[in-house]
């Protein structure tokens, strides 16, 4: 198996260049919850790299895409990226595209489908909370002996984002 292409390096914020994609593919598809449309949330830089979400009428996934920094890594597709977040520690999917605007990029899925939420402000908030919780430190507790946080599995994850965990 031949090695993975270079990523291109977003040196500027890449949420444009998620819009412009995830906006062509839902004119592509003309499908999924008819009262949401493609938009982007907190892109933001993260250890030299970028983290967002991006809500289309299908998912909301979290996004990292290669900044320069020290998370992003060349690898194969489908494979899996542990990063460790003030959270915990959240494992990313590995993908490829022929995308021009955004030929590689680590994901997470947030909520797919997407079917239960009322409208496009229920899809932001949903997106907003998910990227607040991951930067969010985990409650205080009695002192560890070993200070490391614990992983955070997805389950783990989305119980805290719904307000059950």
């Amino acid at each position: 198996m031949n090695a993975p292409a270079s990523a291109a390096i977003h040196t500027d914020n890449p949420a444009p260049r998620v819009l412009a994609r995830y906006r062509r593919w839902q004119a592509a598809l003309n499908s999924g919850h008819p009262g949401l449309s493609v938009d982007i949330a907190g892109f933001r830089r993260y250890r030299g790299d970028w983290i967002g979400a991006v809500v289309t009428p299908w998912f909301i996934h979290l996004l990292l895409l290669p900044g320069g920094g020290e998370l992003w890594r060349e690898l194969p597709v489908e494979q899996t990226l542990r990063v460790g977040f003030p959270a915990g520690d959240l494992d990313l999917i590995s993908e490829r595209s022929d995308d021009a605007d955004l030929p590689a990029s680590f994901f997470v899925p947030i909520l797919a489908p997407v079917d239960d939420l009322a409208d496009q402000d229920a899809a932001l908030r949903t997106a907003m909370d998910a990227l607040h919780l991951l930067f969010e430190p985990p409650a205080a507790a009695p002192a560890p002996t070993n200070p490391e946080p614990p992983p955070v599995d997805r389950r783990g994850f989305f119980r805290r984002l719904a307000g059950r965990g």
